[in-house]
């Protein structure tokens, strides 16, 4: 674990310019966008933040830097919400590097997963992910990909009502499992479901949005940007009119407000390692969603490029 003092003397110059800058790029008029999570109306901003691959690094003073100046950027944003995962290596060390060497402690809904099997491995695990994050109690536990389900959500359970974890939930990235999280959403008591979704990628909008809309479970949405791929359509064309309509001066946000006007869709979190992308997903923290008639024209455009 590296020394707070050793990282806050390499970039806290770094920080103070990126945290204005970002701060400067947000129109002041722009509201704020939260979605209420259903099990108890607490509101969350729409724009959170994962950790999968990106903060999979070392924890010199100079890996860490520019991750600071992600995080830095993305609670000057407006985020709060941040996903890991034991099964994303050194990530959920990383993240709590970078929370112990914050000046101030930002305010943090923290999520990560249990990914084991057993009762015992998964209670270690969890305990193991509060010292590497560097959280007393977390927001969220989910069960990652639907390891041992069964097992661990019981635990869960069992720790919301001792006040041990706030939220409880289930998670998948792989469309082959969307039958049997159905069949957990019908059944259990979930606060949180995550699963993949975005404006190429619109299986969720079959049964998993509705169904959760139906159960009052919030959504947590991955791989909005199907990693990186709708990009590659995009580059070089010229965003639509349409987007200044939705306060949009971006592809990158013209995709998470396509996901974002989908009523069922709590938050949304993309992965970067670069501030510069955080920066511009930050800004879909704000201002204007799309009506139903919008997205059904964000979806004709995305279709003709």
């Amino acid at each position: 674990m590296i020394k707070r003092r050793e990282l806050l003397q390499l970039s806290t110059a770094l920080l103070a310019g990126q945290s204005l800058q970002l701060r400067a790029d947000v129109p002041a008029t722009l509201p704020l966008i939260q979605r209420p999570i259903p099990s108890t109306g607490e509101l969350l901003p729409v724009m959170g933040m994962g950790t999968s691959r990106t903060f999979d690094t070392a924890g010199d003073p100079a890996s860490l830097a520019p991750l600071l100046e992600v995080m830095q950027a993305f609670f000057a944003g407006g985020g709060t919400a941040i996903d890991s995962s034991p099964m994303y290596g050194n990530a959920e060390s990383r993240v709590g590097d970078v929370l112990r060497a914050m000046p101030e402690p930002p305010t943090l809904f923290s999520a990560t997963k249990v990914w084991t099997t057993g009762r015992q491995q998964g209670v270690a695990q969890m305990e193991e992910s509060a010292r590497r994050m560097n959280v007393e109690r977390f927001d969220l536990i989910a069960v990652h990909n639907l390891q041992d389900w069964q097992t661990h959500l019981e635990t869960l359970k069992q720790w919301k009502e001792q006040g041990k974890v706030r939220y409880i939930g289930i998670t998948t990235s792989h469309g082959r499992d969307h039958a049997a999280l159905l069949e957990i959403m019908r059944r259990q008591p979930l606060d949180f479901v995550q699963f993949s979704y975005n404006i190429e990628d619109r299986t969720a909008e079959q049964e998993l949005l509705p169904v959760a809309a139906e159960r009052g479970i919030a959504t947590m949405i991955n791989r909005p940007y199907q990693r990186g791929a709708l990009f590659s359509k995009s580059r070089g064309k010229e965003l639509p009119s349409l987007a200044a309509d939705l306060d949009v001066t971006s592809w990158g946000q013209f995709y998470l407000k396509y996901i974002l006007g989908h009523p069922a869709v709590t938050c949304i979190i993309p992965a970067t390692a670069s501030v510069a992308h955080m920066a511009d997903n930050m800004r879909a923290n704000y201002g204007r969603l799309p009506d139903p008639q919008q997205r059904a024209e964000m979806l004709r455009l995305f279709e003709q490029l």
